[in-house]
């Protein structure tokens, strides 16, 4: 455990403005940065003991947090319309 934040800027570093853009247009897209920051929050909690949580429930957190990652990627890969 790192009890370093997975921000999505730095999981995906030189896309900021796509991360940013995408937000904005695509609703789809804006839930899942959304769900992944929570999730992300509540793992950082749990690792530096500030709100502990089962070592089951942290590795749910864990593969949700991979899950949306993964899924926040793919729609990254996506050429910009009109490209």
């Amino acid at each position: 455990m790192t009890h370093t934040p997975h921000d999505l800027t730095a999981e995906f570093p030189g896309q900021t403005s796509q991360l940013h853009d995408l937000k904005l247009s695509d609703a789809h897209f804006a839930r899942l940065t959304e769900r992944y920051n929570e999730v992300n929050k509540r793992i950082h909690l749990a690792e530096t003991l500030v709100e502990p949580v089962s070592p089951d429930h942290e590795t749910e957190l864990r593969r949700e947090r991979m899950v949306l990652k993964d899924q926040i990627a793919r729609l990254l890969m996506r050429p910009a319309p009109g490209a």
